[in-house]
């Protein structure tokens, strides 16, 4: 019998080495390499890679569209492409605390509603605390069949004796294969029990939802590879300080990228928010300078948003650049254009950029808008309460034109604003201007003369 094999393993990216580094020459982390054992082939479970598959030219492959059903959350349809995907696995990754597992039995609850049977396998919690859980959230069901196993072979065959319409596993980080001697949350066992929960899915046409750990950087915990094995990637955003949560769609093979939902953390769990435009703004002050709203994209779909910024004279040697919601490296751009262009002294300044509510802006079209709160607090001059703007910025202190600029004009209108700030080349462009008044402007010292009450 072949003997087991000891290597080093990056914890990071999954980089293999037969001897202990520091440095992990792949992704370049410290520290990261950690003892593993590996059997070889021939001590793996037989079957693992399933049959050989027939090869066939691609006019004799069936078309039609995916199966889908809608679980009952308008929000969580959303980010999925419009519903749940017979066979599809999903993972969803968050800060520990932001609502995964709340959310994961929220939409089981529906999905056992209509579909019938769903199987919940814990590996952190136990069956009574996912019962307080339940009570909490008013959910009772015989339906929703609870496995406390970490065990991949054994989940796999509890669910093909079960056939569940839907499979979680909380969280991959816990789970295991008898294949493999290393403990539960190393690359290797990560690797190959999502590859095993993976073939499950795609043969039994069961979707699977994965909940993973995520680091301190924020990134989903365990080998990139994870995130390329499943069809689905969503990200759990939110402010431990804010009652919004924000679900975000970073990959999706059965729909769009970058489509959020937006909820709402409750007593009873997440509340589904259907305008979030007229909730982010409901708070907004009335003749205050430093704060604007930008009408900014997520996907599809349209998001009115108020940034603030605050400029006041440093008491430091070198002046403060403080952001959060939107991109720190992006902020320092525009005031430099704002000092190269405009004529703002903001040197000796130091500047607060934050986007209210706990929302992460990274499209360019809010450059218009970050730049009109930041000339606001310089100047103490309040940007209009019905004004509204988007546009990109370049380093010449030109006011580019973005996409769907009809789009982001339409739900201006629906909120109420009457004028909208916007390049020159989306305002010749528009067929309609929805009741609104539309200035047009070619750089940035057109915007500036514009932004008054």
């Amino acid at each position: 019998m072949s003997k087991i094999k000891t290597v080093y393993q990056c914890q990071s990216c999954g980089h293999v080495s037969p001897k202990w580094l520091g440095k992990c020459p792949d992704c370049g982390a410290w520290s990261s390499f950690s003892e593993e054992r590996q059997a070889p082939k021939s001590l793996r479970s037989p079957g693992a890679q399933g049959a050989s598959a027939e090869a066939l030219p691609l006019s004799q492959v069936s078309g039609g569209r995916e199966k889908r059903r809608l679980i009952g959350i308008k929000e969580l349809d959303r980010v999925l492409g419009g519903g749940l995907v017979d066979g599809a696995i999903i993972l969803i990754g968050g800060d520990p605390g932001i609502g995964k597992s709340t959310l994961i039995l929220q939409a089981l609850a529906k999905i056992s509603e209509t579909s019938g049977t769903v199987l919940y396998v814990s590996g952190e919690e136990s069956p009574e605390q996912i019962k307080l859980r339940a009570e909490r959230l008013s959910i009772n069901s015989d339906s929703i069949i609870l496995l406390p196993e970490t065990l991949v072979e054994n989940i796999i065959e509890v669910s093909r004796d079960m056939k569940p319409t839907a499979l979680v596993i909380d969280s991959i980080q816990t789970i295991f294969t008898g294949d493999l001697s290393s403990a539960p949350g190393s690359v290797g066992q990560i690797r190959e029990s999502a590859a095993k929960l993976m073939i499950y899915a795609k043969k039994s046409q069961v979707p699977v939802f994965l909940i993973g750990h995520v680091t301190k950087e924020g990134a989903i915990a365990g080998p990139r590879v994870l995130e390329h094995i499943v069809d689905t990637v969503l990200y759990f955003e939110g402010d431990r300080g804010h009652p919004y949560r924000i679900l975000r769609t970073v990959k999706n093979r059965f729909g769009s990228t970058n489509e959020i939902g937006v909820f709402e953390m409750t007593d009873n769990g997440l509340g589904e928010i259907d305008n979030p435009s007229e909730l982010f703004l409901s708070e907004r002050p009335v003749d205050v300078s430093g704060s604007a709203v930008i009408a900014s994209m997520e996907g599809t779909r349209p998001l009115l948003v108020e940034v603030q910024a605050l400029v006041s004279p440093t008491t430091f040697g070198m002046p403060r650049r403080t952001s959060m919601g939107v991109d720190f490296n992006r902020v320092n751009l525009l005031i430099a254009v704002l000092e190269k262009k405009a004529g703002l002294q903001l040197g000796g300044m130091d500047v607060f950029t934050n986007i209210v509510g706990g929302l992460k802006v990274v499209e360019p079209a809010s450059d218009l808008g970050i730049i009109a709160a930041i000339v606001s607090s310089f100047r103490e001059t309040p940007v209009g309460q019905k004004t509204c703007l988007f546009g990109e910025v370049g380093l010449s202190g030109e006011v580019r034109a973005v996409a769907q600029g009809e789009t982001r004009l339409k739900e201006a209108a629906k909120i109420g604003f009457k004028q909208v700030i916007v390049p020159k080349n989306t305002a010749d462009r528009l067929k309609t201007d929805f009741g609104l008044t539309i200035t047009g402007v070619k750089n940035v010292e057109e915007a500036i003369e514009h932004i008054r009450r």
